[in-house]
């Protein structure tokens, strides 16, 4: 999916979601090989434009999208649901904790580090990588943006930014395959949808747009406005 064409259509999406007009949305996609830019970015962490950089309005540092990544836009009012966007967050990393250890990966949570984290003692003492990254922003009150899990993408392609803005050695990217787990988008997404209607209430299918929805890649939920939790 157009990385551009992603971000017009959520910020299209957005005041009519939070107008009453349209459902919540959950989008669930691919991109082609891409960096994206959060607020907090610095120039410097951009090491090889081997791929097209896009400036964008989420929070956060450097990160990268490409086949293989598990992305989700995350369109949800806060005002029908909790309006603390703190508490939203933790809910993001809650849903993606719990998808994993469908796949029996302990994903964990950092305080100093934003995303959900591996430990890998085999790599040596304190090592960690980053399997899945999050960045929001809201809007009227709809949260923009969302998350990005690893399922198999090239690993080699992080190698262009410094991820998230984490320079520690110990601190590398990983994915499910790389964990030794080939497992398949559509049954990632099953996953995905149960543990998020588990946390976020239910969904149904629906077109996102006419040319959206014409790939298992390319997925719209529609979400009902009940309380999040974690």
């Amino acid at each position: 999916m157009d990385y551009q064409k992603a971000i017009a259509f959520m910020e299209a999406r957005a005041p009519t979601i939070a107008a009453g007009q349209t459902p919540e949305t959950v989008w669930l996609l691919e991109h082609p090989p891409l960096y994206t830019a959060g607020t907090s970015a610095n120039p410097e962490e951009l090491l090889d434009a081997r791929f097209p950089l896009f400036e964008t309005g989420r929070g956060g540092q450097m990160t990268y999208h490409g086949p293989g990544q598990r992305v989700a836009y995350v369109m949800l009012d806060l005002k029908r649901r909790v309006p603390d966007v703190r508490c939203f967050v933790a809910t993001l990393e809650e849903w993606i904790i719990r998808t994993l250890a469908a796949f029996h990966v302990c994903g964990e949570r950092r305080e100093d580090r934003i995303g959900v984290w591996v430990r890998r003692p085999e790599k040596g003492e304190g090592c960690e990588d980053k399997i899945a990254a999050i960045g929001i922003r809201v809007k009227h009150w709809v949260t923009l943006h969302g998350m990005a899990l690893n399922v198999d993408p090239d690993l080699s392609h992080f190698s262009g930014i410094v991820p998230c803005g984490v320079r520690e050695r110990r601190y590398g990217v990983t994915s499910l395959a790389d964990l030794g787990l080939p497992v398949s988008m559509p049954e990632v997404d099953v996953v995905l949808r149960r543990e998020f209607e588990t946390l976020f209430g239910p969904t149904e299918d629906q077109a996102v747009a006419r040319t959206e929805n014409t790939s298992p890649g390319r997925r719209g939920l529609r979400s009902s406005p009940v309380p999040s939790r974690s």
